[in-house]
């Protein structure tokens, strides 16, 4: 099958479930302004695919708002820096039961069957020219180079999105509000105060940045932290021509198991909302504290390269600038790098986002409600937000409860209380049918006095056969 035979089974099969047809859910205005039902902020895989789940559902008055200009939503042709994604490559995602939506059949249609069968894992940015294809086939409607600057609540059913689109200043009003944003989105990418406090910006970059590796050609550079990303950048800056690449890791061992496989085949992911809060903590906290290894092919990659340098017990104590380079003490030696690169993760904490500032004091997160055994407590876990199955969040007084209905946080804040779900590919296809489910019951909990009554009122007459007609009485 050819690329154009498969948009035209796609179009086919989307007919056959009812896709986009008219909505059910009643228009509304505000002082004369269109309200969209639901506004969608992040255009990544988590937005495209929480698009089509609504527009399957019959909830077509939408818009996706992207801070990216078209075609770079995500990260996978901006910071994202290994060879191929990390899921398994016939895992089901954003494709939502339409298997003729799925990469496999995308892939297939252009490489053929064989094609699919030589690839071990999905291509990074073959992923990113699929979810283009996803978006143009599925009409979906996406804004490009807006930024969403603030969330408003104006009343307990309507929100302001304020926006900037280049020096323009503008506002969106939306019933509900689905925070797409990625991994990021709950918080920020970290940067040690080890690092922020005692360099210039011009020394070191976070992993999750534009770096010009051009630039280091021939320098080397010290890269902080032992996940995948810091051997993604490693492998990426020598195959750039860096002279030597150093990852430090505090861990003594690099880890070798991969606990999201076994998430994956174990029911756990599609099953995670039934879990008491104590399984729901105790899963993540063991998540933690493995994390995802990198993958053996970029490790082999990076490590056969003759400038690769591993240093494991390894973690910083002194950072500081000088004229011979940047000094950075371990505790076991001293090292002079000309560049550093930052691959410390994230940490999520609704405080740490601006748009959420007017809502974050009424967001109640897992320290408040759930007090773990020392043995898995983790103080990054208690600043998650405590959520719905649904992805609402949850208010922490009563004065709450009215500023943030209507709002979901559809990102990685929400891996605590619905595990691997909003921004990862393996839980995508149980995340998107519960934030669906919560964001239609919402609307039409809503309109439910109207659409009552229209029900109550209908009179439109279907039977019409001629009643003029002799009876035979036997």
């Amino acid at each position: 099958m050819s690329l154009e035979a498969l948009n035209k089974q796609v179009l086919v099969d989307l007919s056959y479930i009812g896709y986009a047809q008219p909505t059910w859910v009643k228009p509304r205005s505000y002082n004369g302004d269109h309200v969209y039902d639901v506004v969608i902020i992040g255009g990544g895989q988590s937005g495209l695919s929480a698009a089509f789940g609504l527009l399957k559902e019959g909830i077509t008055n939408i818009l996706i708002l992207d801070e990216n200009k078209k075609g770079f939503e995500g990260p996978w042709i901006t910071y994202a820096r290994m060879r191929t994604l990390r899921t398994p490559k016939d895992l089901p995602s954003i494709e939502l039961g339409v298997p003729s939506l799925s990469f496999q059949s995308w892939w297939t249609a252009q490489y053929g069957i064989e094609g699919f069968d030589k690839i071990d894992k999905i291509p990074r940015t073959d992923w990113m020219n699929y979810l283009k294809w996803y978006r143009e086939i599925l009409s979906l409607p996406v804004e490009n180079n807006v930024r969403v600057t603030l969330i408003e609540p104006i009343d307990k059913e309507l929100n302001r999105i304020s926006v900037k689109k280049a020096s323009t200043y503008s506002s969106i009003l939306a019933r509900k509000v689905v925070l797409a944003t990625g991994i990021q989105g709950g918080g920020e990418w970290h940067t040690p105060a080890l690092i922020k406090d005692n360099l210039p910006k011009s020394r070191y970059a976070h992993t999750s940045e534009t770096i010009d590796f051009s630039s280091l050609k021939g320098k080397k550079v010290g890269i902080l932290g032992g996940g995948a990303s810091a051997f993604d950048n490693a492998n990426f800056a020598l195959a750039s021509g860096i002279r030597e690449a150093h990852v430090f890791a505090r861990r003594k061992e690099l880890p070798r198991i991969n606990p999201m496989r076994k998430l994956e085949s174990s029911g756990i992911i599609s099953r995670f909302h039934t879990l008491s809060d104590h399984d729901k903590y105790a899963v993540m906290s063991h998540f933690f504290k493995f994390n995802q290894p990198p993958t053996n092919d970029t490790f082999t990659r990076a490590s056969s390269k003759e400038g690769f340098h591993l240093h494991l017990g390894s973690p910083w104590l002194e950072v500081q600038d000088s004229k011979e380079g940047i000094i950075v003490k371990t505790p076991h030696q001293e090292f002079i790098f000309d560049y550093l690169i930052i691959s410390t993760g994230l940490v999520t904490d609704p405080a740490l986002r601006p748009e959420l500032k007017i809502v974050e004091p009424y967001i109640t997160r897992w320290g408040d409600i759930y007090k773990a055994h020392p043995d898995i407590a983790n103080k990054l876990i208690d600043l998650h937000p405590y959520l719905t199955p649904e992805f609402s969040f949850v208010a922490n007084c009563p004065e709450g409860v009215s500023a943030l209905y209507g709002i979901f946080a559809f990102n990685y804040s929400a891996l605590i209380s619905n595990g691997v779900s909003a921004s990862a590919l393996s839980g995508l296809r149980f995340a998107v049918p519960k934030l669906v489910k919560g964001i239609a019951d919402e609307l039409f909990k809503d309109d439910q006095k109207k659409i009552l009554q229209e029900y109550f009122d209908y009179d439109q007459v279907e039977f019409v056969a001629d009643l003029q007609i002799t009876k035979e009485i036997v």
